[in-house]
């Protein structure tokens, strides 16, 4: 992190995944009055995979990224079959949504805990806290969590001390301790970073759901026409009961975690931050794809996630949204280091076009000039809206489109906080979604895993459709697009078909969409425009700036899926 005069520049933004730079320049009262995201590597994931067999798609795409490890495979293989018109079988879809629930589940608890938390959290002032009052606000907060004896949270900071005394804050270390915007008390920080640790040790239990359906977490098995995991009650080496009795567990498990810790956490430590429930709001436009189809997935209005477009924070209408549509979603490239072909200053995905064209300063260097290319990522726009997408944007959707489910957490959490509806459009607002979003979802998860075994009971094992696999019955040229709502927003893949190859292949991710550049008019991206009216304390610490950058859990991974298409480096990163 640099700070000039008037501009801060943090690169890069950490406990994200991938590589970001934000710069914000700031008023002459400590105010943030413009701001640039800039992605810092590339990969060309999609230069990749030109020429290649359109079935293993998916295992290259979900290498993109190792935090969202399941979603691309699964936007991928939707691409391929909707570009082959194949349909999977029921059981089939289901196990795509329990999947889909545990990476959201598991994502989300992480993020908040130990990604998120430690902006609203200090660590150091856990040290002074009393531990008999520390459980007496543990048990308030959450009566029915277990682990809140005086004696617990004394041990918690038995060890906190040891780590500050011996000079090693480990995971804890190179923060912003101290600073004037930290605002909870000395036993709130000991219980969340309490809380932290029990996360840590409970989320690698959920993905054992993805080992028992995909074999491996990270980059779970997919497979084009279903899923690859056999189903076969007499069986040790297919999903069996033992296997089953397993995901319920886990189940339960995540249910406790989520209703008993994470929710109770997030809204206990959101009463103490009021203020944030009026900075980082941005754009104020949304989109979601949706997904969880509880039919076929192009039986959109069976999505458990509704798709569609708010905009300008109108909560009386949903927009439709069609993303094959060459006339909605676009991606621009006026402040990206890319070259399109001439002529063109955008194009749908179907027509997507990833050359790498770097023009920007040779590195190091101070700052970045925002009229000219300044960014890995491409600017993807809506029928020219730029939108906001991820947890908030799937919630307001879902509540501007009338569903009961979605209107009870929300209307509950509001009623908690004391706050009106307009407290969503914010830093806070967007991570209150999330936890919100995350109750939801492991309530959906346990329905998935009913209806589920009401199948299997009634004698239903089918998990894969293959009469398509062989290319010899796929059309000579064809297109499809994939989906779905990654942890962190929409995430779309579209695929063209031909000879059966993979004659192109573009990604337009969530991080994308968020972290973008301006676009040719100079609208602002998402992070960009939520940075702006932000006030800084203290520039030389910016704690304000993490806060809303890390509300959105930046994928930059994802967003620049660091090697050229020749093969030869482009950059280095070496830790110390």
């Amino acid at each position: 992190m640099t700070a000039t005069k008037n501009r801060v520049v943090v690169d890069p933004v950490t406990r994200i995944e991938g590589h970001l730079r934000v710069e914000a320049k700031l008023d002459s009262n400590g105010v943030i009055e413009d701001a640039l995201s800039s992605g810092t590597m590339w990969r060309g994931i999609e230069v990749i995979l030109k020429g290649r067999d359109p079935r293993d798609a998916w295992a290259f795409t979900e290498r993109i990224c190792g935090v969202c490890t399941t979603v691309h495979a699964l936007a991928s293989i939707r691409a391929v079959e909707d570009a082959l018109q194949i349909r999977i079988p029921e059981n089939a879809n289901i196990i795509r949504n329990i999947m889909f629930l545990t990476q959201m589940v598991q994502d989300h608890v992480i993020h908040f805990y130990h990604l998120h938390a430690l902006d609203w959290v200090d660590v150091v002032s856990a040290l002074s806290a009393d531990p008999k009052a520390t459980s007496e606000l543990a048990q308030a907060v959450s009566p029915r969590w277990p682990k809140s004896s005086p004696g617990y949270y004394a041990d918690v900071a038995a060890t906190l001390k040891k780590f500050v005394e011996s000079g090693q804050l480990g995971i804890f270390a190179n923060a912003y301790w101290g600073h004037p915007a930290y605002k909870l008390p000395p036993e709130a920080n000991l219980m969340a970073v309490a809380h932290y640790l029990e996360a840590l040790k409970w989320q690698k239990e959920l993905i054992k759901i993805h080992t028992v359906f995909g074999g491996k977490n990270p980059h779970p098995n997919y497979l084009v026409g279903g899923m690859p995991c056999a189903i076969d009650l007499e069986s040790d080496n297919a999903i069996n009961v033992e296997r089953l009795n397993l995901v319920r567990e886990k189940i339960a498990e995540a249910e406790e975690i989520v209703e008993q810790l994470y929710v109770p956490d997030l809204l206990a430590i959101a009463s103490f931050y009021g203020d944030w429930a009026s900075i980082g709001g941005g754009l104020g436009s949304y989109m979601a794809y949706g997904d969880l189809p509880q039919k076929h997935v192009d039986d959109v209005g069976s999505f458990l996630f509704p798709r569609g477009v708010v905009l300008d924070k109108d909560l009386s209408r949903v927009h439709p949204l069609d993303p094959k549509d060459p006339g909605e979603i676009t991606e621009q490239i006026a402040h990206s280091w890319y070259r399109y072909p001439s002529g063109k200053s955008e194009l749908h995905p179907f027509d997507g076009h990833t050359e790498p064209n770097y023009t920007g300063p040779k590195p190091p260097y101070d700052v970045l000039d925002e009229s000219q290319a300044y960014s890995w990522l491409k600017t993807p726009r809506w029928k020219g809206h730029a939108v906001e997408v991820g947890p908030l944007a799937r919630m307001l959707v879902g509540y501007a489109s009338g569903r009961a489910e979605f209107k009870e957490v929300v209307d509950a959490a509001l009623a908690k906080l004391g706050v009106p509806a307009t407290a969503l459009f914010s830093t806070l607002g967007r991570t209150a979604a999330r936890g919100l979003e995350t109750q939801l979802c492991v309530r959906w998860l346990k329905a998935e895993y009913d209806r589920l075994i009401a199948n299997v009971k009634a004698g239903d094992w089918n998990v894969a459709n293959t009469e398509r696999w062989e290319p010899a019955t796929w059309p000579k040229d064809a297109k499809g697009f994939g989906f779905t709502e990654a942890p962190r927003g929409a995430l779309g893949h579209w695929v063209h078909i031909a000879d059966g190859k993979i004659a192109n292949y573009q990604c337009v991710v969530p991080s994308t969409w968020n972290a973008s550049p301006r676009d040719a008019q100079g609208k602002h991206g998402a992070y960009e425009a939520a940075l702006i009216g932000t006030p800084m304390a203290n520039p030389e610490q910016p704690v304000e700036i993490l806060r809303t950058i890390h509300s959105f859990d930046p994928c930059l991974a994802c967003a620049s899926h660091v090697y050229g298409a020749d093969g030869k480096k482009l950059a280095e990163v070496i830790v110390r």
